[in-house]
């Protein structure tokens, strides 16, 4: 679910709600990554309870850290187990991941401040 470009921070609502942590390193040669995460990203926007994005690579590591923001977790199990998906986790540990981890939090407190 990776995105080279967000333009922003993700918008999120007052918690509670979840954040799904996915923190991966890619292997050197990944042909076809970047435009399956484009489509996981347009697919994801579109899923029940989904509430924002956020993401960071570091170039000098390859170590990427994705954060999706879900309403519950009924929203994570249905984005989890959908079909398209599926088929890129599948795609992502068999071809682009050399190690890869998947947390889950529940979001209880935020704080924030924006500059003009």
């Amino acid at each position: 679910m990776e995105s080279p470009s967000i333009p922003r921070l993700a918008q999120t609502p007052e918690p509670p709600y979840y954040a799904v942590i996915f923190t991966s390193l890619r292997k050197p040669e990944d042909a076809g990554y970047a435009d399956m995460a484009s489509r996981m990203l347009e697919l994801a926007v579109t899923q029940p309870g989904f509430l924002g994005v956020d993401f960071a690579r570091d170039s000098n590591t390859g170590v990427s850290i994705t954060v999706s923001y879900w309403k519950d977790e009924a929203s994570i199990a249905g984005w989890r187990t959908h079909a398209e998906h599926r088929t890129a986790q599948a795609k992502g540990r068999a071809q682009w991941y050399s190690a890869f981890e998947l947390r889950v939090a529940k979001v209880e407190r935020t704080s924030s401040k924006t500059r003009d």
